[in-house]
């Protein structure tokens, strides 16, 4: 079993920094889509694994309301926790690529189908966004450089979201090993401080402490719509990891989207990647993305100023819902130093 990034056999590398890994678990998938080895790429999520490869390797990603994606045939860690999402190099192909994968999944009891306004037809002006502290100022001066009305928020919930989180995952990730447990396939494990021990502690957890960590989740989820329909939005945004915990314990789809570069440390010349997240309540994932809030950025130019864009086709009017051209040379993903608006994915090598 994958954790983070860790593997049977090293680690998977991040294309902005071979020395160091991708984060995870949907490492590989964040990686190669990073890198311009595939166009698109499919990860799961549980408690962070599509929206931290995704902020370490600087590409577009969608964690999608649970039950929106169905998950037969994909390996299983917490069945109320678990959601698929996909990677992309922009945000059009995400939404592209989810209009595919969504719906009745036979195979997936937890699987619906549900109508989805489609992102290219909102009028992201029409929208009120929050924004929390912290959130890059480059994504804010785009947003509001669009028309969006953005209002300074901030997050009030008193359910203990990463307890809740711990409790469910740790319980029901034992629930789906047992049988690994008993066969001893755990020893195979090369890191036996993860998911071995998490595991094997979870075994003591009552059943009491189990649905009580349930009902505090439902008084989070009811917490959590009170804080939209107390701020009247449709969405917030914010740094891409900071609300893991909470975000998929109420199940709130989420879209990751490239911002900015930064300094790895102070004084370096390397960069790395900087993301901002949008959120949304579940089952309105047309207001994260892909495209929705993000395609209008296409109208700003301060992010792609000064950028090397050959090769690459921006839509040719504000009005067009024409896809972008993402299709760089070898030099250019060699390079590594190209950025065009805040929805097109970065490519590393």
């Amino acid at each position: 079993m994958a954790y983070d990034d860790v593997w049977f056999d090293g680690f998977t590398k991040n294309p902005w920094n071979i020395a160091e890994g991708s984060s995870g678990s949907s490492a590989g998938p964040a990686a190669a889509t990073s890198a311009g080895l595939v166009p698109f790429a499919l990860g799961t999520e549980t408690g962070g694994s599509i929206i931290y490869p995704a902020n370490t390797c600087g590409v577009t990603a969608h964690r999608t309301s649970f039950g929106l994606v169905g998950r037969s045939n994909i390996m299983s860690l917490s069945e109320s926790l678990d959601k698929v999402g996909p990677f992309a190099r922009s945000a059009a192909d995400a939404a592209v690529v989810l209009d595919v994968i969504r719906g009745r999944d036979p195979g997936d009891p937890s699987s619906f189908d549900t109508h989805l306004d489609d992102p290219f037809g909102i009028d992201a002006q029409d929208l009120t966004v929050g924004y929390l502290p912290n959130t890059p100022p480059i994504a804010l001066e785009t947003f509001m450089g669009i028309g969006i009305n953005l209002v300074s928020v901030s997050m009030s919930y008193t359910a203990p979201a990463e307890a809740i989180y711990n409790i469910v995952l740790n319980v029901e990730a034992a629930a789906h090993f047992d049988h690994w447990q008993r066969a001893q396939l755990d020893d195979l494990n090369v890191r036996q401080d993860l998911w071995p021990e998490a595991l094997r502690n979870a075994r003591v957890i009552p059943a009491v402490e189990y649905i009580q960590a349930n009902r505090a989740r439902t008084a989070l989820i009811q917490q959590i719509k009170a804080f939209f329909a107390g701020n009247r939005l449709d969405a917030f945004i914010g740094p891409s990891t900071n609300e893991s915990f909470m975000g998929n314990v109420v199940g709130l789809p989420q879209i990751v989207i490239p911002v900015d570069f930064e300094p790895t440390s102070v004084g370096s010349i390397r960069q790395q990647p900087i993301t901002v997240g949008i959120y949304a309540l579940p089952n309105q994932d047309s207001k994260v993305g892909p495209c929705s809030l993000v395609r209008l950025c296409l109208r700003a130019t301060s992010l792609g100023q000064g950028c090397d864009v050959s090769g690459l086709t921006l839509l040719p009017s504000q009005e067009s819902d024409a896809e972008i051209n993402a299709e760089p040379s070898l030099f250019l993903l060699a390079s590594s130093f190209f950025l065009i608006c805040c929805e097109t994915c970065f490519c590393a090598t």
